[in-house]
């Protein structure tokens, strides 16, 4: 048991790492669209993509990366060290049994999610339309963005929007782990024997990048509630909650308000998690096999 947890572990931090570093740019983008309301500046992903690159250069499409690439390495620990536990547990993998524990996983990260996020959310609408300086901004690092939130607002502040979170991450994750279970053992006939070969890291890819997308589709409302949450100032806020946060912006954009990114989220998801999910599975094999004495 013990061994297992390591290697899971392991695996889920590696995994987080290379989907951080692939999907940052895009994640930035997807929080400048949920967030801008009235008049807005943004026209869609490709405007919002290049307008980020010509007036705060490129440095602006990865703000606020050290919360996630510290936090999603260790996020994704936890996500799939507890999903392979609550299996072991229920002692049989079925895509009931990995619905349900994906869900609990997806529950138990939100703990370390919910401030990451804030801090990310906070860092990345910091300075829009300006060169990066970081002078002129009132958060130096997601680390000390939490830190100035801590000592003004205590912990209850550094979890703001954490309702939200569960909210979102708690079936997302279940329908994650589901659906790469139905993608790998149903439709593609993976053999998660021989994940070095070519043609399954293929094929793990496109599970992954699948599972990701459905996990975003079916939960994509409350992120854009979150998202607003979370990037209004502490001082002087608009919202006073969740349902304030929701019938202010359904009054004043509209339903479509719900699913405003969703096309940068569409794209974002299937690269992200077609390497965090091929990371994880050939990590997890590898340390399998050095456990057994293999080559």
């Amino acid at each position: 048991m013990p061994m297992i947890n390591y290697v899971e572990f392991f695996s889920g931090c590696l995994g987080g790492v290379a989907g951080v570093l692939v999907g940052q740019p895009f994640d930035t983008v997807k929080v400048r669209l949920q967030t801008q309301s009235g008049t807005s500046l943004y026209r869609g992903v490709w405007h919002c993509l290049t307008s980020i690159v010509k007036n705060e250069s490129p440095r602006g499409l990865f703000k606020g990366m050290s919360s996630p690439l510290l936090g999603l390495s260790f996020i994704n620990a936890i996500v799939f060290g507890v999903q392979a536990q609550v299996i072991t547990f229920l002692g049989r993998e079925t895509t009931y049994t990995h619905f349900i524990s994906g869900a609990f996983a997806g529950a138990v990260q939100c703990v370390i999610c919910a401030p990451m996020e804030l801090a990310k959310t906070q860092m990345q609408v910091q300075g829009i339309g300006k060169k990066a300086k970081k002078s002129d901004n009132m958060y130096k690092s997601s680390i000390d963005c939490i830190k100035k939130i801590y000592k003004s607002h205590g912990m209850k502040g550094c979890y703001k929007g954490m309702t939200l979170t569960l909210m979102r991450e708690t079936p997302a994750f279940g329908c994650y782990f589901a659906s790469y279970d139905i993608l790998t053992s149903t439709v593609l006939l993976v053999d998660k024997t021989e994940t070095y070969q070519l043609g399954t890291i293929l094929k793990m890819m496109l599970s992954g990048g699948i599972a990701g997308i459905l996990s975003w589709v079916i939960t994509y409302p409350f992120d854009v509630l979150k998202s607003r949450l979370q990037a209004d100032h502490f001082e002087n806020s608009k919202y006073k909650g969740t349902i304030d946060c929701l019938k202010k912006g359904i009054e004043k954009e509209g339903p479509r308000l719900l699913y405003r990114g969703l096309n940068s989220t569409i794209i974002r998801a299937f690269p992200v998690n077609a390497a965090t999910f091929a990371v994880v599975q050939v990590s997890t094999q590898y340390f399998y096999k050095k456990k057994n004495g293999y080559p």
